[in-house]
């Protein structure tokens, strides 16, 4: 899967089974329901807006959406579950990419290439390259929806001026700002180590400064032997470093980021750095508003003298997207329910609450957003980064998912060495 277009593009918590977060509940048309389309996504601080853009759709629609949410933890796991059942949603959050090939394998989904014969817009309103991240064996199975998440390195501001530090802009920097805020009994990064996917976006950005983007596209290809280069060992080298220097304290993997562990150690000044999707600042602005409005900083991951990778790239998630189950009863209002997704209220109300649309016309609104200043900084960055790489937990099919969150994991807290992380990401199901 090619992520490098992204940037010329860009040139212009209850689920299913039972309760439902909000709305009616029941069951879903998918499965039976008459009247309804449930709608289902990950439960964080975005939700604020696809509960908006429900109660817009319900006001003019003879059929209703019903909004469920899953925990952001569960989500997955509680999907895979759903998805085959009676309890399946007629629309539901996803990545594209890997995480919709099992249920394309599957004949599960709806190809929404007649939606979109039908209503042009559902396409054209999208940049190509994101668009093109739900695109399976040339058929269109999702539509964008949130906005596209880099991951940003953040900063207290307060922490780093106090130590008499600045943001780090090398590797050198990072481990000279860990040294100085261990020093003072600060935990120099908070990681929300419970999750693992926090940390899996280190072993992200480190693999791509070292050794560029086309390692990992090689090892996601199929060739096992990426692994084993001597830039992945050199990257790993780099990451036990860190962790050896103390850089996450000694209980990270006790700390979650989806009950608020990490975020509240940053914003509490109990840490100096968190590496995290661009939706640290939704979290913040939700839960610690006035820190996110003078003492959150951000930027780009730092670079590594030597490395192959362009400072400039990316890591992250591309963009989020809506997909529909094929025996949902009412395919038309799912079509309906999507047209919001490139109306001008999606774009301002995401850019509200900090995410960044990915409709063509979202840059004519960034004056509107509730952070100009960052949701400029995220527009510019990721126009001018050369590579876009999306998570590795999101570019291998599901199946992938524990066994690369568990090997990021032990090579963190020491259970795995060099040899032992190589010999379980060779072991990972093909993409």
């Amino acid at each position: 899967m090619k992520r490098r277009t992204l940037a010329a593009a860009l040139g212009l918590a209850a689920v299913m089974a039972g309760t439902t977060a909000c709305g009616s509940g029941g069951s879903s048309s998918a499965g039976g329901g008459s009247g309804t389309i449930h709608v289902l996504v990950y439960g964080d601080a975005s939700n604020k807006v696809e509960k908006q853009l429900v109660d817009t759709f319900n006001k003019t629609s003879k059929v209703k959406a019903v909004l469920d949410t899953i925990p952001g933890a569960d989500y997955q796991a509680k999907l895979n579950t759903v998805i085959n059942t009676p309890q399946a949603p007629d629309v539901f959050f996803n990545w594209g990419g890997g995480s919709i090939q099992p249920y394309v394998k599957s004949d599960l989904l709806l190809p929404l290439d007649d939606m979109i014969a039908a209503d042009p817009a559902l396409k054209s309103n999208f940049l190509p390259s994101v668009f093109n991240t739900a695109v399976i064996d040339g058929k269109s199975y999702g539509i964008p929806m949130r906005g596209t998440q880099p991951v940003l390195l953040f900063t207290n501001k307060k922490v780093l001026a106090d130590a008499g530090l600045s943001a780090p802009k090398t590797w050198d920097d990072l481990l000279g700002v860990v040294r100085a805020l261990k020093a003072k009994g600060i935990t120099p990064i908070a990681l929300g180590g419970g999750d693992q996917w926090p940390t899996l976006m280190w072993y992200e950005y480190v693999f791509d400064r070292v050794a560029g983007p086309e390692l990992f596209q090689k090892a996601l290809s199929g060739d096992r032997s990426a692994w084993e280069s001597e830039d992945a060992k050199k990257a790993l080298g780099m990451l036990k470093q860190l962790v050896d220097a103390g850089a996450f304290g000694s209980n990270f993997d006790s700390v979650k980021f989806t009950d608020g562990g990490s975020p509240a150690l940053l914003a509490k000044g109990k840490a100096g750095l968190e590496l995290m999707g661009s939706w640290e600042y939704a979290t913040q602005r939700d839960a610690n508003p006035d820190f996110a409005k003078s003492g959150l900083g951000y930027g780009n991951f730092p670079a590594i003298a030597g490395g192959k990778g362009d400072p400039a790239d990316v890591v992250g998630n591309t963009n989020n997207f809506y997909s529909v189950l094929k025996k949902s009863r009412h395919p038309e209002a799912a079509a309906a329910f999507l047209k919001l997704m490139y109306s001008e209220e999606f774009v301002k109300a995401q850019l509200a609450i900090g995410n960044l649309p990915t409709t063509t016309n979202t840059e004519q609104f960034l004056a509107t957003a509730d952070n100009p200043e960052y949701s400029k900084y995220q527009y510019d960055l990721v126009k001018a980064a050369p590579s876009f790489q999306l998570s590795w937990d999101q570019a291998y099919p599901p199946a992938a998912n524990a066994p690369i969150h568990t090997a990021v994991q032990q090579f963190f807290n020491g259970k795995l060495d060099v040899d032992g992380f190589i010999k379980a990401m060779q072991a990972l199901p093909a993409s």
